[in-house]
């Protein structure tokens, strides 16, 4: 039998800050919360919390741990703040690297270069001699040099696919940004990545999200997508060797060119990846883009930078008719549905279509909505009345470059103020979780949870950090805790995991302060000393 006790700080218990005290572990799950009984806490391990908070584990609710795994092994550019330091990170990869016969990675920001689109030029400028393929940090657009152009046969005939854009300049030449299925056209030549890599890139993930605290996840896209192969069979693999310590969901990809048929293939898939502490028992249906190319479906058309509206209003890339008939086949076979919806069209035919689905196999089955990020007022109330979770990216919710110059300008005034509408949608009952979207952006709960009371972000000296966006939206601190702890690991289903209770899994996280003792200014300066699976330590802050 083991015994830990971490003890000497404050406890945060899932849904509630119960102040000092401690926590008892036996045989990987919780055994006491708060006071202690001496004689039950005989012969433990102590943890000395030194003053800090005991909470429990994250859960990412929206998360692409392989894929952030690869860039982080590739050519990461997620770190890059400005045009050039991209392109000095691709000119070092590309020199250390001098035999790939590709210059793969990814994570640049839209927001470092004009307009958000980077050109072939520059890569050409630092990598003339090999194809260069690097998604974005939303993976909804990449950038190439003309090495890949011309091996993808694109030029100023190439038709524009459906559900994609080629940027161009006046006279239709490519200039080396690809939107959305776009992207296709070059990711289809790419050397395949290895089972090998794979399995590498997963650890490297795992570890990542482990240094922050995050005890489990929903892989948003367990399916072949923007170049990637399908995470499936590796993270089947990490399961039964017992290399997967996180304990996860995996959110099988619905294939947008296909119909219901696809149904029956995702029950088969479902029993063949299922597997240990991965358990593929959700579909992912990405029914739009992203407002920054104009792909997100919005419900009337963008702005030019003039203020006038365009021709433009996104793409559903599920027919409306065709998604509720998918949430309803789904539903029936057992699966959570998963969707990403950005725009306040995709958002509203995402929750017509949970609407279409028996109430009672809502409740049982947790669907939830991603990213929510444009809401009409009219439809914050249908989260609570369908029962729908909301899925937050919280982070994203701030005066950042992306918002500033991407995305308020062709939106306007009015839509510009339905944007992540989490204290809204908390304030009228609607179910609340939280998660990342890594590599798009940043895994680091505490990061999310400081944005989501703030509507600021933590580490950034420049508007993004003065200026709270929408602060009517905010949530309380312990409304943000819940969401990152009990709230995901509901919505995946583990409602005895995220808590801090007798009985629960012992899932749970050690940080060098308590965020509620000081400022909320301050929230984002948190760091984590340790994290906890099943009662075992998977990090220790050196």
């Amino acid at each position: 039998m083991t015994r830990v006790l971490l003890a000497g700080g404050q406890v945060f218990d899932g849904t509630t800050h119960r102040g000092p005290g401690a926590v008892l572990v036996v045989d990987g799950r919780v055994e006491a919360v708060g006071e202690v009984d001496p004689a039950a806490a005989r012969g433990a391990e102590v943890v000395d919390v030194a003053g800090g908070l005991v909470t429990p584990g994250f859960v990412d609710a929206h998360v692409h741990t392989v894929q952030g795994g690869l860039e982080r092994v590739r050519c990461d550019l997620s770190a890059a703040v400005s045009r050039a330091e991209c392109l000095a990170a691709v000119a070092s990869y590309a020199a250390a690297q001098p035999d790939l016969p590709w210059v793969l990675g990814g994570g640049w920001a839209m927001a470092l270069f004009p307009g958000g689109t980077p050109t072939a030029a520059d890569l050409d400028a630092v990598v003339p001699d090999r194809p260069v393929f690097l998604p974005n940090r939303d993976h909804h657009g990449a950038w190439v040099n003309s090495r890949a152009l011309e091996l993808a046969g694109i030029d100023a005939r190439t038709p524009d696919p459906a559900h994609g854009r080629i940027e161009r300049d006046a006279d239709g030449t490519p200039t080396g940004t690809l939107h959305e299925a776009a992207m296709e056209l070059v990711s289809r030549l790419v050397p395949p990545t290895t089972d090998a890599e794979y399995y590498e890139a997963l650890l490297a993930g795992q570890q990542h999200l482990h240094e922050l605290g995050v005890t489990g996840w929903q892989d948003a896209i367990v399916g072949a997508y923007a170049g990637m192969d399908d995470p499936g069979p590796t993270y089947r693999l990490a399961a039964e060797r017992g290399d997967l310590t996180g304990w996860v969901v995996g959110a099988l990809w619905w294939e947008r060119e296909r119909g219901l048929e696809q149904v029956a293939d995702l029950v088969t898939r479902r029993e063949e990846l299922t597997h240990g502490r991965f358990r593929a028992t959700s579909v992912k249906v990405m029914q739009d883009g992203v407002l920054e190319n104009f792909t997100a479906a919005v419900s009337t058309p963008y702005l030019d930078r003039c203020g006038h509206p365009t021709e433009g209003a996104g793409f559903s890339f599920v027919d409306a008719q065709v998604l509720r008939e998918a949430a309803v086949a789904l539903s029936a076979e057992g699966f959570q549905v998963h969707v990403h919806a950005i725009g306040d069209r995709g958002v509203r035919e995402t929750l017509d279509a949970f609407a279409a689905v028996p109430a009672e196999q809502r409740a049982a089955l947790r669907h939830h909505l991603a990213h929510l990020q444009v809401v009409r007022p009219d439809d914050v109330a249908r989260f609570a009345a369908l029962g729908v979770v909301a899925n937050a990216q919280a982070l994203w919710a701030c005066f950042d470059d992306q918002m500033v110059d991407l995305t308020l300008p062709f939106l306007g005034e009015e839509r510009g103020r339905w944007q992540y509408p989490f204290g809204a949608i908390h304030r009228a009952g609607g179910r609340l979780a939280m998660g990342s979207d890594w590599p798009v952006t940043s895994p680091d709960p505490l990061a999310a949870i400081h944005t989501a009371v703030t509507r600021t972000t933590y580490d950034d000296p420049g508007r993004a950090g003065t200026e709270p966006f929408l602060p009517e939206q905010a949530v309380d601190l312990t409304t943000a805790f819940a969401a990152y702890t009990s709230g995901s690991a509901w919505l995946n289903h583990r409602d005895d995991a995220g808590v801090l209770r007798p009985g629960a899994v012992a899932d749970l996280v050690v940080l060098d302060r308590d965020p509620f003792a000081g400022p909320a200014e301050e929230i984002g300066a948190a760091r984590v000393r340790s994290t906890w699976v099943d009662g075992r330590p998977v990090h220790v802050s050196s």
